[in-house]
Formats: C-alpha cells, structure tokens, sequence
C-alpha cells in the first residue's frame, strides 16, 4: 500500500466540502492550490477564494498561482513531492502539472460524464429537466473533463429540487466518491473506462446574461426548469415593463399553474399578494424575485409597496 502525498485544487464552497472530508480521514494534504485573492462587490475588497479560507483556518500549505507555467510556481509544487493531485472546480491544467505527480491528477466532476463536462453541470442537468444526474472521477488529460473515468454515482434529482440544493447534495456525494477513489488507488486497485463519444452528449455551457434570460414563449416546464436551475446563483432574469417604466428582474423561486386562459404570453397578473406570469399552457406563479437596487424579496413583501396596471407584461 503506497502513502499517499496530496496536492488539493479548487476554488469555490463545492471543493471545500470534498477537501474537508479527505482531511478528516486523516490524508496526507502537503499542498492547496487556489485562485489568486481578486476584488469583488461594491467595495472592490479583496476576497479570498472559500478554499483559501478553508486552507488557512486548517494550516495547509497554501499556493496561489496567476500563471499554471510559471517556473517558480512549478518548482514550489515539486518541492511538496506529492505523488497524486486531487482537482475539484478549479481551472484547466497545463500538462506540466497534470503530469507531475507519480500516481497521477484525478477530478472530480459534478456529473455523470461524459454528459454535461463544463463549467455548469448542476445547473444545466436541472435547467434541461433532468431526471437524473451524480458525480464522476476521472484522470485528468489534455482536454476539458475527457479523461478515462474511474468511479461514478448516480442521484435521483427531485421534480422541484433547485442547483443550490443539488449542488448540496452532489457534494456530498462527491466526498464519498472521492474517499473510494483514493482507496482503490492507495491500494493499487485502479481500473478505468475510457469516455465514448456520441453526438448525444450534453454540454455545461458557461452560464452567462444570454442563456439565463427566461424566454416567456417556451413551455411552462422549461421555463420553470430554468428558474430553479439557475436558483440561487446566478438567478434567471427578464424584463418588467409597466406603462413608461422598464426593471431587470431576477426571478429566484417559483412555481407552475397548469391551466387554459385567455392572456397573451408575458402579461403580468397580480392581486395584493401574488404574480403570475401568463405562458402558452398555463402561469408561471413568482414566489420569490429581486428588483435592481434591492433586496431579494417574496411576492407579497414586493406586491405591498409596489402597484403594477393591467397593462404590466415581462419579456
């Protein structure tokens, strides 16, 4: 059985989860790897990556690399003489590094690949209305989650489950994941299935202002799949418009009327307490939305300092 000498990379809360549990089973972590420290929000101060913060209160041997080539970078991560590399929700490596250690780079990836490799998978698996989804570990390569695939598991997602809640859920799930991966390795066990191609892999896009915009001409289901699926981060959005007056507006929870009516798409309909939006098979019911400048609110909060005219519609 060879000891194992680790090197962890991540970046955000996800790979926290994954790090927290190798080291309460008591691995050997010789090194993190994070994101550089970047300004973020109004005040431009300075934020440490959740994996930094994690690092620090835990004593681990810190490095925050700009540049994955650098040579100095590169022989500070010699020096930790890992013999394996652990990747969760970090960034593309250079060959140099995957190929560093003895026993190799794996990742773990939070779907079943080669379904939905990417930047989004907990998002997009959710926004596509799937049924189904889990986590993958695989050895990294020259290309973006292709590597042959050592252990995967498999979780029911829930018909009105939203990302926040997956990605909880998938976290765990990629803790054991990981521990299994690492005794099989630990004890020289390892057997993995190269990745096939087929024309009807999904992709995780990257999430950007084009593709979380709702498009109120699509079906109740698909609309209502994007909302959760992009709940609470980085929320989807459309536009509000009343008489002269336009709002962009997150829309954060909802939830489906099926029904016949006589509206046309997009029309807004509020009473004291609740919204709906009018779409081809039914309503899209807000439970929960932001107006640019305030906070997340209900419906009902919102609807109680604010009148909309009958004339109001989102697009």
């Amino acid at each position: 059985m060879e000891k194992l000498r680790i090197v962890f990379m991540g970046t955000p809360e996800f790979a926290v989860g994954i790090l927290d549990t190798i080291i309460k089973n008591n691995y050997d972590v010789v090194g993190v790897i994070t994101a550089a420290d970047k300004p973020a929000g109004r005040g431009q101060k300075i934020k440490y990556s959740a994996v930094k913060e994690y690092a620090l209160e835990h004593n681990l041997t810190l490095l925050q690399p700009t540049n994955l080539k650098d040579e100095s970078f590169l022989e500070e991560l010699k020096a930790l003489n890992a013999n394996l590399q652990i990747v969760v929700a970090f960034r593309m490596l250079p060959e140099v590094v995957w190929k560093m250690p003895k026993l190799g780079t794996f990742n773990l990836h939070a779907s079943l690949l080669p379904n939905y490799r990417g930047a989004a998978p907990i998002n997009w698996a959710i926004i596509n209305g799937d049924t189904k989804t889990g986590v993958t570990t695989f050895f990294i390569d020259d290309k973006i989650d292709t590597g042959a695939m050592i252990l995967s598991s498999e979780t029911a997602i829930g018909t009105d489950e939203n990302a926040g809640q997956l990605h909880d859920r998938l976290m765990l799930l990629g803790s054991g994941t990981v521990l299994e991966t690492l005794e099989l390795i630990e004890n020289g066990n390892i057997s993995t299935t190269i990745q096939k191609e087929n024309p009807e892999i999904k992709t995780a896009y990257k999430l950007n202002k084009d593709n979380c915009k709702i498009d109120w001409t699509k079906s109740a289901i698909e609309i209502y799949n994007l909302i959760r699926g992009l709940n609470p981060y980085p929320s989807a959005w459309c536009f509000f418009k009343d008489k002269e007056e336009e709002w962009n507006v997150k829309i954060h929870e909802a939830k489906i009327i099926l029904e016949s009516h006589n509206y046309n798409v997009g029309n807004l309909i509020c009473t004291k307490k609740e919204m709906k939006i009018a779409v081809e098979n039914g309503f899209i019911q807000v439970l929960s939305l932001q107006f640019p400048g305030k906070k997340k609110m209900n419906t009902a909060e919102l609807l109680n300092g604010m009148a909309f005219s009958e004339d109001a519609k989102v697009y």
